[in-house]
């Protein structure tokens, strides 16, 4: 009998999916990816069971990702207005499905689905049903994602996910690589005023190279993308050892690289970086660009995922990994 005195995980309830040595915990609240590790060696960077995800750690990021100018936008005719969840800089950030609580929909050894219903309010005036998927297997990790309009007339959608990557080791000395050649320019709010190439430019990682000191709160665009469509993204250990890579279907038009020097907790600061697959820019509500309209009934699937490479994950290869992984 449990004790009346038990306290519940500040995240909710708390779905663990295992294959071999990987394991992940997905929690109830935002459906967040909590953990993940490989022979216990964390690849993600996520937070305690008696924690709240800080800094957006592991969240999905819907029915938009990243910064929204003043909360305020229009489609078709209607008006959102949402909270200001950045106040410093008078913009709400990453959607409104991430503080909600997430219905398990399917659970096995390996996988687990959990659904949203994002019922219209000031800020998203549309209803929408959301499921998000996650499912171990010799690849890694893969999350993939189903939006479908419930409304009697058109939404607007995009949506982010928020995973910090770790290699044991602080990004200074980590080797980076973004295959993108474009890139986002940002005022001093965060939102984009238009993007340039990448070539030439200190937010050149098309090859693998050291991050250092470099402070990175940076979209990418114009993604290059394998024969089989997806683009991949990777952190490594200078030392060889680890690799853990990034891979997002033609679905995810852009990644958002943070380094987390802005990082309200100081000791978190620029131990991990956040890779983060995006379907369109920051602030896309209102300047539509990337955005996507879902008819009534319509719906959107995606899919993106993390595959940790090096030997002491397994016996699995770099290339073995991704082969399997553009085969799932």
């Amino acid at each position: 009998m449990s004790s009346v005195n038990a306290v519940s995980p500040l995240s909710g309830a708390q779905y663990e999916i295992r294959h071999g040595s990987q394991r992940a915990i997905v929690t109830e609240v935002g459906a967040t990816l909590r953990h993940y590790s490989v022979e216990d060696a964390d690849i993600i960077d996520g937070f305690g069971v008696e924690e709240w995800s800080p800094s957006g750690r592991g969240q999905v990021l819907a029915p938009w990702p990243n910064r929204l100018d003043r909360g305020q936008y229009r489609f078709e005719g209607r008006a959102g207005q949402a909270a200001l969840d950045e106040p410093e800089l008078q913009n709400a950030i990453h959607g409104l499905v991430r503080w909600l609580p997430w219905k398990s929909a399917s659970k096995s050894a390996d996988e687990v689905a959990l659904t949203c219903a994002l019922h219209p309010q000031p800020g998203y005036p549309w209803r929408l049903d959301l499921e998000v998927r996650y499912r171990l297997d010799a690849t890694g990790l893969t999350v993939s994602f189903r939006a479908r309009n419930a409304s009697s007339v058109p939404a607007p959608f995009g949506i982010g996910f928020h995973p910090y990557l770790t290699v044991g080791a602080a990004i200074d000395d980590a080797v980076l690589r973004v295959p993108a050649n474009r890139c986002l320019v940002m005022d001093d709010r965060g939102l984009p005023v238009g993007d340039e190439p990448v070539a030439g430019s200190d937010r050149d990682f098309t090859e693998p190279r050291s991050i250092g000191s470099m402070r990175l709160d940076t979209g990418y665009t114009d993604l290059v993308r394998g024969a089989d469509g997806l683009a991949r993204a990777s952190v490594a250990r200078s030392d060889k050892g680890r690799r853990v890579s990034v891979w997002a279907d033609s679905l995810f038009r852009y990644l958002m690289v943070y380094t987390g020097d802005t990082i309200e907790n100081v000791s978190r600061r620029r131990r991990a970086i956040a890779i983060e697959p995006m379907t369109c820019p920051p602030n896309a509500l209102r300047s539509g660009i990337g955005l996507l309209k879902l008819e009534p009934g319509q719906h959107v699937e995606g899919r993106w995922g993390v595959v940790p490479d090096g030997a002491e994950f397994g016996d699995h290869s770099p290339e073995a990994r991704c082969s399997r992984t553009a085969a799932t």
